[in-house]
């Protein structure tokens, strides 16, 4: 998915999704070099979530050993 930075206000940037809805997102998850206009892209980083179900799955198997 990609969003389109319309505006910062206060805590918030404006963003433009791909529908054409606008909707409010905390600055804290926009890049902090990012300005008006620029196209962001969102997508899933499948190498990272799959790290992270195998460390949540030895985790889970270390706590419930017999």
């Amino acid at each position: 998915m990609k969003i389109i930075i319309d505006r910062y206000e206060e805590k918030f940037a404006v963003v433009e999704l791909e529908n054409k809805q606008m909707i409010n997102i905390p600055k804290e998850i926009i890049p902090t070099d990012a300005k008006e206009g620029d196209v962001i892209s969102i997508e899933i980083d499948v190498d990272a979530t799959n790290n992270r179900k195998e460390n949540i799955h030895k985790l889970m198997s270390e706590l419930w050993k017999d």
